[in-house]
């Protein structure tokens, strides 16, 4: 049987990526074994950074989901979560080609990349304490690697979490809320947004127009600092 999921693209911070088979949280290791058995032709592995490696915005997201990224091997694509991100960073400039949410769609960015808080799908979307500390060495290392790095938005508290403490930064001066900036040690600034998943836009929490602030103010601060 051919395979419907074609090999996602090249990591954009090849250097920076965990193993195929990393080995680091015995839970979602076991998550993953069980995957690849039920779906064989699923990537069921951990998904790669995603994007512009001379990225100045980078948008950090929790973890792969089940039939999103884990299962297409690309952030935010092959669920519901995608089609708003994309868009979105479409509109402001951010993207190349369209959007179609498989791999091979040609789709890329342009001045971003997407990280990921945690690297490997967890059960029900909810990765322990350990295992955020854990793949946090991977967001820290990628983020040491994007010279060109600026503004970071975080998508929800766990993200916004990870990033503080991979930006250098104290979780007690850096509380989460939609559309909070901190400035991190560095210089650099993070921005909060709710997470763009189906749940959050299906009960209004968050709307296309809040969504959209988010990276509008990302594109203003990123202007001002790069001009």
């Amino acid at each position: 049987m051919s395979d419907p999921y074609p090999t996602p693209p090249a990591a954009a911070l090849p250097q920076t990526e965990p193993p195929h088979d990393c080995p680091r949280c015995p839970r979602l290791v076991s998550v993953r074994a069980d995957l690849r058995t039920e779906h064989p032709d699923w990537w069921n592995a951990p998904v790669p950074a995603f994007g512009d490696p001379g990225a100045w915005l980078g948008v950090v997201g929790l973890a792969p989901g089940k039939h999103g990224a884990n299962r297409t091997g690309r952030p935010f694509t092959g669920d519901g979560a995608g089609p708003l991100l994309y868009d979105t960073m479409a509109r402001h400039g951010l993207t190349t080609g369209t959007f179609a949410g498989h791999v091979d769609d040609g789709f890329g960015l342009t001045g971003a990349i997407i990280l990921n808080a945690v690297k490997c799908l967890p059960p029900e979307n909810k990765p322990t304490p350990d295992e955020v500390r854990t793949c946090r060495t991977f967001l820290e290392d990628q983020v040491a690697a994007l010279s060109k790095l600026r503004v970071v938005i975080a998508l929800g508290q766990i993200a916004h979490q990870s990033a503080v403490k991979a930006l250098g930064g104290r979780l007690p001066k850096a509380r989460f809320g939609h559309l909070a900036e901190h400035r991190m040690p560095s210089g650099m600034v993070l921005i909060d947004s709710y997470h763009c998943s189906r749940y959050n836009q299906n009960t209004g929490r968050l709307t296309p127009e809040m969504f959209d602030a988010v990276f509008a103010r990302a594109v203003d601060i990123g202007r001002n600092q790069i001009s």
